[in-house]
């Protein structure tokens, strides 16, 4: 099980033949990389798997190959569906173990292992502004990336061209890589073909956004490798994989992120110390050296994060999904958290 959705396999895959199996999409959320938080946001599970069957279908249509497979448990294309769906149908590759021993992940053991189709342990990055909040700040002055100012301002930045970072994906705490260790961690997946791969998703989902009253930020993608060919994984442009404004407002689970910093700055602070902690003893897992819980959220926040993934759902897919709000109240809602 993933920190937000649960993971059903119907047939395995085998090292020379995908399998099946799909995606539970559950009210779980999860923010710097705690996993579970102690309470769920109704609804946000059918409302990420819909937009993430409708931005797969969107992909096929541009000739982008996916995983995808419909929704729901007959795998049928989501305009066959009367209700949002929660289940997301897909094709598995194999996942070998990534071991791990004297602080050092072993690729090469996870390789050695993967066949001719296997998940690529990369998270692919794809940044077209800079906003608050944003990793990017952290690794690089403005002017490495094309902007004329000599500090980040104290509002989101528009990038001159489209941005592509790759990271690891299952590492305990992900790291930023340069293309020379992404490329090595790749395997036989080609990183331009990557990297081209991430620009036309993302050039697919922010025409959709512009489209739909909303700006596409940053977002990510996982990938597959499959007898010579890469697919799109996970699920795609959603407000969890992908961060969206609307009106000046962010709406992604960045909203939540923001929260918590404001309010349970100690909680934050603590994630942030025990991850420096678990670098400094080689473990890979540092939670259990978190010395605080995370705090429910207030009921009326629940509500307004709510709204705003279901209205969110709602006016980016074009249809009315969800007996939610109109755009325009849901992100006034959660502006005034």
């Amino acid at each position: 099980m993933t920190s937000v959705k649960e993971f059903r396999v119907e047939r395995e895959p085998t090292a020379t033949a995908t399998g099946r199996g799909r995606f539970d999409f559950t009210d779980d959320y999860s923010v710097f990389d705690w996993g579970g938080m102690p309470d769920q946001i109704p609804d946000k599970g059918r409302s990420l798997c819909t937009m993430g069957a409708f931005n797969f279908e969107l992909l096929e249509r541009e000739g982008v190959p996916t995983h995808y497979r419909g929704v729901g448990p007959d795998a049928v294309p989501l305009d066959e569906v009367e209700e949002a769906p929660h289940e997301l149908a897909i094709e598995l590759v194999q996942v070998p173990d990534l071991p791990f021993e004297d602080g050092t992940y072993d690729y090469d053991a996870y390789h050695a292992t993967a066949g001719s189709n296997y998940l690529i342990p990369l998270e692919i990055v794809f940044r077209n502004t800079v906003p608050v909040g944003s990793s990017l700040r952290k690794r690089g002055a403005p002017s490495d990336y094309g902007l004329d100012h000599d500090a980040w301002p104290d509002e989101p930045v528009d990038l001159p061209e489209p941005v592509v970072e790759f990271s690891t994906k299952y590492e305990e705490q992900d790291r930023y890589l340069d293309r020379t260790d992404a490329d090595r961690i790749a395997g036989v997946a080609d990183i331009d073909a990557l990297d081209n791969l991430a620009r036309e998703v993302n050039r697919v989902v922010t025409e959709r956004a512009e489209a739909t009253g909303f700006v596409h930020e940053d977002g990510k993608i996982e990938c597959c490798y499959v007898d010579g060919e890469i697919r799109v994984a996970d699920v795609v442009g959603t407000f969890d994989e992908n961060r969206f404004a609307y009106d000046g407002q962010e709406v992604s689970k960045e909203v939540v992120r923001q929260y918590y910093k404001r309010t349970h700055p100690e909680w934050v602070e603590a994630v942030s110390e025990a991850k420096a902690e678990a670098d400094r003893q080689g473990v890979a897992d540092w939670r259990p050296l978190c010395e605080e819980e995370p705090k429910p959220l207030p009921a009326d926040v629940i509500a307004a994060v709510a709204d705003m993934y279901a209205a969110g759902a709602n006016a980016y897919t074009g249809a009315a999904w969800f007996d939610a709000p109109s755009i325009d109240d849901a992100v006034d809602a959660v502006r005034d958290l």
